[in-house]
């Protein structure tokens, strides 16, 4: 079932790509832009995240956290975040498979992948705009900055 508008964001704790646990509920107080996207080392997604670092994140007011989530391992994010400087948190939701990605209802469970599902979550943990694009379409970056300038 998929996670609306208005309700609360279901609670994870996931390893980045550095094997440091990422807990949701401790970002409280801060908003958080939750961006599902399908698997590292791909051509869409690597668009669609060069342009977060690239075009979004460096002008996020600081109380704004991106937070990116896959079924890569925590080795492949790594490998990935090192190679294309990420430098924001790459999540693994690698084990078990998808179960992030199912509890807001973006796992595609015949591919065991993330759909390209975006998730702002204000600082009371409610969600407060979401889009959920198929695999092959990439989202629109103007649509989060307008989503964030209005939370």
């Amino acid at each position: 079932m998929a996670i609306e508008v208005g309700q609360r964001a279901p609670d994870f704790t996931l390893k980045d790509q550095h094997g440091v646990p990422v807990r949701l509920s401790g970002l409280r107080g801060r908003t958080v832009m939750l961006v599902f996207y399908p698997l590292s080392f791909s051509p869409v997604c690597h668009g669609e995240l060069a342009a977060i670092r690239d075009e979004l994140a460096r002008s996020l007011p600081s109380h704004v956290q991106v937070l990116a989530v896959s079924v890569d391992s925590m080795f492949s994010q790594r490998a990935w975040a090192d190679q294309e400087g990420f430098s924001f948190p790459l999540l693994s939701d690698f084990w078990p498979h998808g179960e992030v990605a199912r509890a807001y209802g973006v796992l595609d469970e015949d591919r065991g992948l993330a759909l390209r599902g975006t998730f702002i979550i204000d600082g009371e943990g409610v969600v407060r705009w979401k889009v959920v694009n198929p695999i092959g379409s990439a989202r629109d970056l103007d649509e989060y900055r307008k989503a964030l300038a209005d939370i």
